[in-house]
């Protein structure tokens, strides 16, 4: 009988009809590792979530990350139709990612081969679908030795980084990024953009054709984060009831600005100080909760800034540091705080402020990149120009001071945020797969 028929190489049973099949290409980071820590961070919700929602539509779905340890399994089925293969390259252990590119030759050759074996098995693939720009020159080369269409999305940019390296802090990123990303874009069949402002700096920065775009929005996991009990939330995460609590949820790394976080907790603290009494006397001094590890060659050079600054500024008892959080619990912790504060200096997209505006809590978040477009200034939110604390601490005081405007505001952003689902995002990037399907590849120009 069918039923008795064992599983294929997909994950699926062997007589259930797929619509198709992905290669999603994740070299440095894994969809299963914590976000938060290392090199984990949105990439993986992104990478996981819209692996989920494709399975869940029929798309089997297998990606391909770097192994990083001999008690990995070569593969891991997380749902039927959804695959994580653990592809050896290097040392069975952590790899810094500003060492990866030197792997890249051998994870390219073993993934191609795994490929080609779990077609023999399991069916043909219908596209490659490359995660950042490591996995976008595996996806390059594998494009043309498989003959199978390639898309992209970066995540981040290395021309948009440097932008932001210009303005006063430094990333290291290895010197062939940039000539790196221009030739994946010069032969990407699509290029997935998270909003227009990211489609624009692929067109403005690297040339990339507008044909061969297509916007990607990622989603938010409405199930987990929505808007709920504030009190409730706080006392789950262990927190005071009657506190007033500011967020900031990220990797720690200057890229993210958390010593700019502490500093803005410090300016609200000194606009506490110098009210006029009448209004000192029902103020209180907000807490400032920080979630996210140390993060790349300068995390934990920037751990220490930012505990530096707590010092600085006198504010042990009010800065809680708290380790990375399984994406789920991350909700609560949406719903305790007041504000949600975004201090990037670039972002393709911002996940966090979307996954805060979908539990209703406002975000105050720096105006740049993706942030422009989650965040709809005076509206769902405040968008920050200048990065000085006082600045920042001067929209976070008038949502602290007037509790039914940040209401207000958490409502609009709320229903707003529900817009942004997986199951959209996974549409829009099959549609995108079936329209390459029989059609002439990108050639490198």
């Amino acid at each position: 009988m069918k039923a008795s028929q064992p599983p294929s190489s997909t994950g699926l049973p062997g007589w259930v009809e797929t619509a198709g099949r992905l290669a999603i290409l994740s070299m440095h980071t894994s969809p299963l590792a914590q976000a938060g820590t290392g090199d984990g961070g949105g990439m993986n919700v992104y990478v996981r979530e819209l692996a989920t929602s494709l399975a869940r539509s029929g798309v089997v779905c297998d990606v391909f990350t770097r192994a990083e340890s001999p008690n990995q399994p070569a593969t891991v089925t997380v749902e039927p139709g959804f695959n994580v293969h653990n592809v050896t390259a290097g040392p069975l252990k952590p790899v810094a990612k500003e060492s990866l590119p030197e792997l890249l030759g051998e994870w390219t050759q073993r993934v191609g081969q795994r490929i080609s074996q779990l077609e023999r098995s399991g069916g043909a693939f219908s596209a490659l679908h490359a995660n950042y720009w490591l996995s976008g020159v595996a996806g390059h080369t594998l494009k043309h030795e498989l003959e199978l269409p390639l898309l992209v999305t970066f995540h981040t940019l290395d021309r948009v980084k440097a932008d932001a390296e210009s303005s006063g802090s430094a990333f290291g990123e290895p010197a062939r990024r940039s000539a790196s990303e221009s030739e994946i874009i010069g032969c990407a069949d699509a290029l997935l953009a998270s909003c227009l402002v990211e489609e624009d700096q692929l067109v403005g920065l690297y040339g990339a054709e507008r044909s061969r775009i297509v916007r990607v929005a990622p989603g938010v996991q409405h199930a987990f984060f929505a808007p709920g009990d504030r009190r409730q939330a706080r006392k789950a995460v262990g927190l005071d009831p009657d506190a007033q609590v500011i967020l900031f949820v990220g990797r720690i790394q200057p890229l993210k600005g958390p010593s700019l976080a502490v500093d803005t907790l410090a300016a609200l603290h000194r606009r506490a100080a110098h009210m006029r009494p009448g209004v000192a006397e029902k103020s209180t001094k907000p807490t400032l909760v920080i979630i996210g590890g140390p993060s790349g060659p300068q995390g934990e050079a920037e751990l220490d800034r930012v505990r530096r600054a707590v010092e600085a500024h006198r504010l042990d008892g009010f800065v809680r540091i708290v380790e990375p959080q399984p994406h789920e619990m991350l909700s609560t912790f949406y719903r305790a705080a007041d504000v949600c504060l975004v201090t990037s200096r670039s972002e393709s997209f911002g996940m966090v402020a979307l996954e805060a505006a979908a539990c209703a809590t406002p975000v105050v978040a720096a105006a740049v990149g993706g942030l422009t477009t989650v965040v709809v200034d005076g509206e769902t939110g405040f968008l920050v120009a200048r990065r000085t604390p006082e600045d920042f601490a001067e929209p976070v005081s008038r949502l602290l001071d007037d509790p039914e405007h940040a209401a207000r505001i958490g409502r609009r952003a709320s229903s707003r945020a529900k817009a942004y689902t997986w199951r959209r995002a996974a549409s829009q990037l099959w549609e995108r797969v079936e329209s390459l399907t029989g059609a002439e590849l990108v050639a490198c120009g």
